[in-house]
């Protein structure tokens, strides 16, 4: 199954007081590059996310967000500074007494000292954070997976509408190519024939040079390995594992075979077949730089 590296996905995931949130987005790369944005209280966190996230995603740019929200009554809790609230009083007592003064002291005056009491953030058990965030990840690769498979089905119709426009043209030029040698030696024929009554030419040698033209041009062996390449490729629209590298390497490996077909053609039908051919090869290519 084709498989676009290019998508999105988001997933959300509550528990207790808190919900956390995943989006994930991904875009074409040469290679499996994870990059996770996390908040602080998540940190710890990021390995576990790396490894869920590289066990779906085999290729691409990938970019992870996570962010969480606590409910209102859990955003914050008043935390005591019991030590130093003593501390306070214990000053606050000895004060009074080099004083000699009789106020007594009340707890207003010391919750109002600095630090006393603090309002914190309130403390989400490490399991339930990893839980929460686990879920949250997974729905997200879901939906993004759900993505790249709808993108990865566009992308193979496309590819192989335009192998049978390939398969069409190299048909094409597998019929042509024998004609070729043919019409050369006709042609060749005919001058010398023109020319007999005040030229001398050997037989035996303008069949020589028929023969040196014939191997010159003879692409037989290029379009063998061209079908056999695109049969090959062929195969790999159905593969269950990532095949962007693999068909990447087999649009090479045709472009270089129809390079020497052009190279190798003396015949303007078939430079004008090999230039189309050549174009629906470079589609192709486009196409697969999107494919995981």
């Amino acid at each position: 199954m084709i498989h676009s590296m290019t998508g999105y996905g988001k997933g959300e995931a509550r528990q207790d007081d808190i919900t956390v949130t995943v989006e994930i987005k991904t875009v074409n790369h040469r290679y499996a590059d994870i990059s996770v944005k996390l908040p602080r209280t998540f940190l710890s966190l990021e390995n576990g996310v790396r490894k869920q996230v590289s066990a779906v995603v085999r290729r691409g740019k990938v970019d992870v967000y996570v962010n969480y929200e606590l409910a209102s009554e859990a955003q914050v809790v008043p935390k005591l500074n019991n030590e130093l609230a003593v501390a306070y009083h214990k000053l606050f007592v000895e004060l009074a007494g080099n004083l000699n003064l009789q106020d007594r002291i009340s707890i207003d005056h010391i919750i109002n000292q600095r630090d006393v009491v603090r309002v914190e953030e309130a403390e989400i058990e490490e399991s339930t954070l990893e839980s929460c965030l686990h879920s949250a990840t997974a729905g997200a690769l879901e939906s993004l997976l759900a993505m790249r498979v709808t993108e990865g089905e566009e992308t193979r119709k496309d590819i192989e509408d335009r192998l049978n426009v390939t398969e069409t043209i190299l048909a094409q030029i597998e019929q042509r190519a024998p004609q070729v040698p043919a019409e050369w030696q006709e042609r060749l024929t005919e001058r010398l024939e023109r020319l007999q009554q005040n030229v001398e030419w050997d037989p035996q040698r303008v069949a020589q040079e028929i023969a040196v033209y014939t191997d010159r041009c003879d692409i037989s062996e290029e379009i063998t390995r061209f079908k056999s390449h695109l049969v090959q490729f062929r195969g790999m629209l159905d593969d269950q594992e990532p095949v962007g590298r693999r068909m990447d390497f087999l649009v090479q490996e045709l472009n270089r075979e129809v390079n020497t077909m052009g190279s190798k053609s003396n015949d303007a039908e078939l430079t004008t077949a090999v230039v189309t051919l050549k174009s629906e090869l470079e589609k192709i290519r486009e196409q697969v730089q999107n494919i995981e």
